[in-house]
């Protein structure tokens, strides 16, 4: 679709005004510029439009019906157009640095080191949104967003930060239960808990167990915060994400019983407006999280690791609609 054509600032500048006061030499003293500059740019506005916007008298100018509900326009753009100037320089001039991401990242991964950050950058405000909200980038609420996603973002900067598998994590308390879960076929003795981004079904197509059980019975999470803490609790078997299930591999709560992966469609990506690069906080926080993904030690605990392209079978999960590895 072509864009729409839209008349000269001045003239709508001009119109604007003239409507405020109802008279052509008011809005002439409002706009620094002659009454006849005003009455020009007014009927070359009319001419673009096509319709009068004001019946001129001789001591006095109206409002057309036209001109009534174009003034009510007009000056609702205007006001949308000064609030955003308005709130963009006061974030600008008060150091603010609007950061969105999701939630089990924020939790599992940004914060435990924002410590770094906040410390080596005091003159920051660091704001951070959390939620699973698409977010518009080019309205200038946010500077930054964090986001895992397939790419590619037309219209943004965009940086891979992190690439991620997903394989079954459990508490090691299931291995020592009645039905140890030595090979994949054992999950059938156990719950498959859902986190609302993860597919069972691709992963236990690439383990040979199609249509052995089904990939789908077991509680759902929304967040992947929850369902992993109810994997440490022993609720039963979750498919995780290397980034989000790092401290818990680390420290023993969770381990991974099977030596497959599949390597996710996703990515962590830096998201922002080109032209954002050139603020010095965006500059600041892009360098740092660069800086954290690049020496993060993610533990790995499977050696054979497929892509979902590679694995067999369903790709999507067919009750969120959403490929493996999407992401909360």
């Amino acid at each position: 679709m072509p864009p729409a054509r839209l008349p000269p600032l001045n003239a709508l500048r001009a119109f604007a005004a003239a409507a405020r006061h109802l008279s052509f030499t008011r809005a002439a003293e409002d706009l620094y510029v002659t009454q006849a500059a005003v009455s020009h740019q007014v009927k070359a506005l009319e001419d673009f439009l096509g319709v009068p916007l004001f019946r001129r008298g001789t001591r006095a100018i109206h409002l057309t019906e036209a001109g009534q509900r174009y003034a009510l326009r007009v000056q609702d753009a205007f006001r949308t157009l000064h609030d955003a100037t308005d709130a963009l320089l006061a974030q600008e001039e008060s150091g603010r640095l609007t950061v969105t991401t999701m939630t089990s990242f924020a939790a599992k991964w940004l914060i435990p080191r924002l410590g770094d950050f906040l410390s080596a950058h005091p003159e920051i405000e660091l704001r951070l949104e959390t939620g699973m909200e698409a977010v518009d980038l080019q309205t200038g609420a946010v500077d930054v967003a964090l986001r895992l996603g397939p790419g590619p973002y037309p219209n943004l900067h965009a940086e891979i930060l992190l690439r991620d598998e997903v394989f079954p994590v459990c508490a090691p308390a299931l291995m020592d239960g009645p039905y140890p879960l030595h090979t994949p076929p054992d999950l059938a003795h156990y719950v498959l808990l859902q986190d609302g981004g993860l597919d069972w079904a691709v992963w236990l197509d690439a383990a040979g167990l199609r249509g052995r059980f089904d990939p789908y019975r077991g509680p759902g999470f929304l967040d992947s915060t929850m369902s992993i803490q109810a994997a440490v609790a022993g609720h039963g078997v979750l498919l995780g994400r290397t980034v989000l299930v790092a401290d818990e591999l680390a420290d023993g709560r969770l381990i991974a019983p099977f030596d497959l992966a599949i390597e996710s469609n996703f990515v962590y990506w830096f998201l922002c407006r080109p032209d954002r690069l050139e603020s010095p906080r965006v500059q600041a926080f892009r360098d740092w999280v660069r800086r954290q993904t690049a020496t993060a030690s993610l533990i790995r605990p499977v050696s054979r690791i497929v892509s979902a392209k590679e694995a067999p079978g369903v790709v999507y999960n067919a009750h969120t609609g959403r490929v493996i590895a999407g992401g909360n």
